[in-house]
């Protein structure tokens, strides 16, 4: 009877050495998550982005990006690497490059170069004729380890977030991964960058975000708007900022919108000023409920992956105003089509970029 005994003692005694011992890669702080505001106000449950028709992109997945370039063709980035060129009703698909890596933002210059914000290669400038080129790798120095979105102001100055200086998609195991142990972790290492094509210099604007994301540019160029989403929220920061760091407080950074009910992703200028946001996934409480126990988790990531707390699929976007006035509410309570990142909105659709879709979804307006 002692020996059983005597095994379960061991199986237990490794069991918790191993959750509280085992080496993880993050060093989690504590941080205060505001109350989860439930699925209300402008923000009410409603089906309006159920039912969505799909244009099969074949074995391709993860239609992050989604814009109209300047000869009338849809471009989409893909997790293979591909960038997809295609009529806008989705026949006549080519790959027009594949950039060896994970290109997740992109914006078309005034040349018509197609710039693009790749997590793997850093950001890039792909011609007509499907040059590459990287403009930047590097900001004072130090690598730009998670180039996520980018837009280009009527200056010829781009503007990219660089989601996190710790968590590398090429060292984890990809963009969603390293997003995880960025947003678990809390330390706010998410910065914007200015790159000027004049002299080829980079700059930080901004710093001290969760997970810098998306980013767009307000009509008169003077603001930008840059999501926050590992802390649910919205920024305008000043474009003439210089090292700013959004901790403290400053009239160079103020919150459009704070308390977000789920994870903002990507940012599209959408037409009659409208700005789409999309909310990659819905809020879980049992994250919230551990901001404040860095310990514990430590702890979750030495569990099986399916037992994370990833937050279930839930499709979710909305349209704004530059002052913070919402004016498009669109969910599906199903997520049907999953980890909805935004919209592009041309004249007669709605087309709605997926972390992981398998097709490219859209509705007629």
């Amino acid at each position: 009877m002692k020996k059983p005994v005597l095994t379960i003692g061991v199986i237990l005694l490794f069991l918790v050495a191993y959750l509280t011992l085992w080496p993880v890669p993050i060093e989690p702080v504590r941080w205060t998550a505001p109350k989860f505001p439930g699925y209300a106000g402008p923000h009410a449950v409603n089906t309006k982005l159920a039912n969505l028709k799909i244009i099969s992109l074949g074995n391709e997945e993860g239609p992050e990006h989604i814009a109209i370039g300047r000869d009338g063709k849809l471009y989409t980035t893909l997790m293979s690497g591909n960038i997809l060129r295609m009529d806008p009703d989705g026949g006549a698909q080519e790959v027009f490059v594949n950039t060896g890596g994970r290109v997740l933002g992109f914006d078309f210059d005034a040349a018509g170069n197609l710039i693009a914000a790749d997590a793997v290669k850093g950001l890039l400038s792909i011609s007509p004729e499907r040059k590459i080129t990287v403009l930047t790798d590097k900001v004072n120095g130090e690598p730009i380890r998670y180039a996520d979105a980018v837009v280009v102001a009527k200056s010829g100055k781009i503007y990219m977030s660089d989601a996190s200086t710790r968590f590398a998609p090429k060292d984890w195991g990809g963009t969603f991964e390293a997003s995880v142990l960025d947003i678990l972790e809390q330390t706010s290492t998410g910065r914007i960058l200015e790159y000027d094509p004049a002299n080829k210099t980079t700059r930080v604007v901004a710093k001290g975000f969760g997970f810098a994301n998306g980013v767009a540019l307000s009509r008169d160029e003077q603001t930008l708007f840059v999501n926050e989403t590992g802390k649910y929220r919205v920024w305008n920061i000043s474009v003439g900022a210089k090292e700013l760091d959004v901790s403290a407080p400053s009239e160079q950074a103020k919150l459009l919108f704070d308390n977000l009910p789920g994870y903002p992703d990507n940012l599209m200028r959408g037409l009659d000023g409208k700005i789409w946001l999309g909310l990659v996934k819905p809020r879980n409480p049992t994250i919230d409920n551990l901001a404040a126990k860095p310990f514990v988790r430590k702890i979750t990531l030495r569990l099986p992956r399916i037992l994370w707390p990833v937050p279930k699929a839930y499709g979710h976007v909305i349209a704004f105003t530059e002052d913070g006035k919402v004016v498009a509410d669109l969910q599906d309570p199903s997520g049907a089509y999953p980890e909805t990142t935004a919209v592009t909105e041309t004249d007669d659709r709605l087309y709605i970029q997926s972390l992981h879709a398998k097709g490219l979804g859209w509705m007629p307006k």
